[in-house]
């Protein structure tokens, strides 16, 4: 998957919350100062180009709407964030989440009793 600018995943998220849409109902969704129309429309092209977004011509404009899902793109997120920073071990991140108290030892019981179902 091609790497995103912080921009692009910035735009991407708001596509992925609205569905289908054009670069100016993405202007519309930001607070005063908006970004300049010009300026979301290149993240969308530049988007399309990455195979992110997919467009179809609705009157004199196009309609985009996303070509990955957002599942898709935060597992490729968290599957390079672990490679980086945990050295490719998921272990060492469930490890980190115990040690921090994000995860509870019944909810890691409840889990593996989960799996062992599978």
């Amino acid at each position: 998957m091609v790497k995103l600018t912080a921009k692009e995943e910035e735009v991407m998220e708001w596509i992925w919350q609205l569905g289908p849409c054009s670069p100016k109902d993405v202007v519309a969704q930001y607070d005063e100062p908006r970004p300049h129309i010009n300026t979301i429309a290149t993240a969308f092209q530049a988007l399309e180009k990455k195979g992110y977004l997919a467009h179809r011509a609705q009157g004199r404009g196009y309609i985009y709407e996303p070509a990955v899902e957002q599942e898709t793109y935060g597992r490729s997120k968290l599957t390079s964030f672990v490679n980086r920073y945990f050295g490719n071990s998921y272990m060492r991140v469930v490890s980190a989440f115990v040690n921090e108290e994000k995860v509870t030892e019944g909810e890691l019981l409840q889990f593996l009793a989960d799996l062992k179902k599978k």
